[in-house]
């Protein structure tokens, strides 16, 4: 009996470690390396999994001095479903270049701000698109997912 109970503290403890274990700047900037490298091969599977089920994606514009505009906000299911479409029409080839990664006292959480440059190669040409984007990361079952994402479009620099 008292090895069962030993057993069972180990585990809880165990589960609590991983539960536990600190966000850090590394595996933050390698999580957005593995985000741009599943989009850029869009394998959606991939993508999406680095995402929380309770995950949102909302667009918004900045439009002159004025605060961004928003464009709307996603679930994980239809952020999946719009770029599927999307991507049936034209390839989208994205680079971010990570600028700041805020990590939490508690480091449970990451807030990463990047630059995302967007090429869409579809069939009435070639668009660029730039952005900043905001996501939070957390440390969910050992292994970090994103709560989401918010970019902003701003007109590319030349």
């Amino acid at each position: 009996m008292r090895t069962l109970v030993l057993l069972a503290a180990l585990l809880l403890t165990a589960g609590a470690a991983v539960a536990q274990t600190p966000v850090t700047n590394a595996a933050a900037r390698a999580f957005v390396a593995s985000q741009e490298a599943a989009w850029n091969a869009g394998d959606l599977d991939a993508y999406f999994s680095g995402y929380t089920l309770g995950a949102t994606f909302t667009d918004q514009a900045y439009v002159g001095d004025k605060p961004p505009v928003p464009y709307g906000t996603s679930s994980l299911t239809e952020a999946r479903k719009l770029t599927a479409k999307a991507l049936a029409r034209s390839r989208s080839r994205e680079t971010t270049e990570v600028t700041r990664v805020e990590i939490a006292a508690d480091g449970a959480s990451a807030r990463v701000l990047a630059r995302v440059r967007t090429t869409v190669d579809g069939a009435s040409g070639v668009r660029r698109l730039c952005a900043s984007r905001v996501q939070t990361l957390i440390n969910a079952g050992g292994k970090l997912r994103s709560r989401g994402r918010t970019d902003t479009f701003y007109k590319c620099p030349r």
